[in-house]
């Protein structure tokens, strides 16, 4: 009868991983788009008043408010009705220097009244809320913190 050795083989260490590599794989990934990516400038501190919910007849203000308006284009549009003038309608363009030049004018003339400028701003449903930024940013660089989301005035 022919004997059946019994083979007994070393038990076999675990085995380990060596994730050293894979660290370094994420850091290189991690600044490479930390270095490919485009920092955006900071917005503008936005410090408006909401309207009080008492009836303020004694305090109207003594000039017109402005009127803006933010088509689905991102055109920004000044006035109402037949007075209403383009003002800035490039999108890409978003320090909107034509809309500054006009909120200037008006916030010199409105303070020059004695009272304080007041903006009125229609935005079509299908402006880019980046748009709508932008003319926040414009507002609150010439210091006009009376703004109010209306309807479209005809």
């Amino acid at each position: 009868m022919a004997r059946h050795k019994k083979s007994t083989s070393d038990p076999e260490p675990d085995p380990d991983l060596d994730i050293s590599s894979l660290i370094d794989v994420c850091f290189l990934l991690l600044i490479y788009f930390l270095v490919t990516s485009t920092i955006t400038p900071r917005e503008t501190d936005l410090g408006m008043a909401l309207p009080a919910n008492t009836p303020s007849s004694a305090s109207q203000p003594k000039i017109e408010p402005m009127f803006i308006r933010v088509d689905a284009s991102g055109a920004v549009f000044s006035g109402t009705g037949s007075s209403q003038q383009p003002l800035d309608t490039d999108v890409s363009v978003r320090d909107m220097p034509l809309l500054l030049s006009q909120l200037e004018l008006y916030s010199a003339a409105a303070r020059s009244a004695g009272s304080d400028p007041l903006v009125q701003i229609y935005v079509d449903p299908g402006a880019t809320q980046q748009r709508v930024i932008d003319v926040l940013n414009a507002l609150a660089g010439v210091g006009i913190t009376s703004v109010t989301f209306t309807d479209l005035v005809e």
